[in-house]
């Protein structure tokens, strides 16, 4: 059985007993833009779109639904999204609005059960499953989550399930400040009719593969032979077979193993100079030094990734003589890597450095912005490089100094000549990793 309801207590639909799992999807409607209005009264009830600039590679990171009634989505590009809904509200975004209205609401969830598992700044996982002890109903707890949420002035939608991909799917099928309940044993009834696409992990090269065999729905993909599934999917295909037939039963993990701890940034304008390449590199590799001193990890393995003008994507990694977190320390190897995958004038729209393979671990990690498995390529030899301050306790005291003045401050309140090269040269767009808010 499946049902949809409403935030408001209303609404009094019987509910059935539940047994085994059950698993929250919470995923807040059009965060970004909600908190834009609700800080903005003036913007209430109107379109407004959260991105980067319509002229420099920018795309929307979210909008309202006002904005969505204008064929507006998200990770649309911003020059299309500006043709859509010309009269729209734009705005770069307010990124400490976010992580503090984030915090409170992840405070929330976690107030419920300590079984959470964060996957982006809007979107978590919750284990309620009732056990001898807690035998409170999962719907009534999504339902005190909605309301609990509301009182800070933005909403949420929820998807019950016995599995995390059927709570997943199950959130986005009512939107707005939807509740859609989806009783152990009716998987089947609710995933069938939906098309593959619904699925996560399902991209447009692999639905079109799939659609091309005849296979139109996930009830399709459920009975979808082995081979096909291995052709599209890999050694991942029994695994979507499981989500499509909604028998799959990944935890919520609280503390997930982390890969990579990692940053990217797409350029408003490419990069075309050395110099401009090389201050950007150590700008990212700042950023991903400090998150992972914040986090208690060093890694032994460095990686950069490159997307060109033309959207072609290569990487490279690079083996360390010793674990480190020191971003001073590792950034003149990063730009020696570069000349493994650049050559002279090449145009690049973005860059990525990863560290990857950590020696230590001190508490749970956030998993990479971009996949770790992109830089699982052989290690070439390389030789030594050369710290900009070669003196270790001089570089720990500065690297302290600035993460200090940062943690107070701002990530603006201290900066490095190399990071005012390429300043305001990125696109405004808003991520919605979770490592970059912290």
């Amino acid at each position: 059985m499946r049902y949809n309801a409403a935030m408001n207590e209303e609404n009094d639909i019987p509910l059935l007993p539940w047994e085994g799992p059950a698993i929250l999807l919470v995923d807040l409607d059009a965060f970004f833009a909600s908190v834009e209005q609700l800080d903005h009264p003036g913007w209430r009830g109107k379109p407004v779109i959260v991105g980067g600039d319509p002229q420099a590679h920018g795309v929307v990171s979210t909008c309202s639904y006002e904005a969505r009634a204008f064929g507006v989505r998200s990770a649309m590009a911003a020059s299309l999204a500006r043709q859509l809904c010309p009269d729209a509200i734009w705005t770069h975004g307010h990124f400490h609005r976010y992580r503090e209205m984030s915090a409170a609401i992840m405070a929330i969830l976690r107030d419920e059960t300590p079984h959470v598992q964060q996957v982006s700044i809007d979107e978590a996982f919750l284990d309620v499953s009732p056990t001898a002890v807690n035998t409170e109903h999962p719907a009534v707890v999504a339902q005190r989550i909605q309301r609990r949420v509301a009182e800070l002035g933005v909403t949420c939608s929820i998807g019950v399930g016995a599995s995390k991909s059927v709570a997943k799917i199950a959130s986005d099928m009512d939107k707005p400040r939807g509740l859609t309940v989806v009783y152990p044993g009716t998987e089947a009834s609710f995933l069938g009719p939906l098309p593959v696409r619904t699925l996560s992990g399902v991209g447009a090269a692999a639905e079109r593969a799939l659609t091309g065999h005849g296979v139109r729905t996930l009830a399709d993909l459920g009975a979808a032979e082995p081979s096909l599934l291995h052709r599209v999917f890999g050694k991942n295909g029994e695994m979507m077979r499981d989500r499509a037939l909604g028998r799959d039963r990944s935890p919520v993990q609280e503390d997930d193993a982390v890969k990579s701890v990692s940053n990217e940034v797409t350029f408003a304008e490419d990069l075309a100079d050395r110099a401009d390449i090389e201050a950007a590199l150590s700008t990212i590799a700042a950023k991903v030094g400090r998150r992972l001193r914040r986090k208690g990890l060093t890694g032994r393995t460095v990686a950069v990734k490159v997307c060109f003008a033309d959207r072609t994507t290569h990487s490279v990694q690079r083996r360390l003589p010793a674990p480190t977190d020191d971003d001073i320390a590792f950034a003149p190897l990063l730009h020696a890597m570069i000349d493994d995958i650049w050559v002279p004038g090449a145009k690049v729209r973005l860059l990525g450095v990863a560290v990857t393979h950590f020696e230590h671990r001190e508490e749970p990690v956030q998993e990479s912005l971009f996949d770790a498995a992109a830089f699982e390529e052989p290690c070439p030899a390389h030789g030594e490089a050369v710290p900009l301050i070669e003196d270790d306790n001089k570089r720990r005291q500065l690297l302290a100094a600035t993460d200090a003045l940062r943690d107070r401050f701002g990530d603006d309140t201290v900066r490095f000549g190399f990071e005012l090269r390429n300043a305001g040269n990125t696109t405004g767009s808003s991520s919605k990793n979770v490592e970059d808010y912290k």
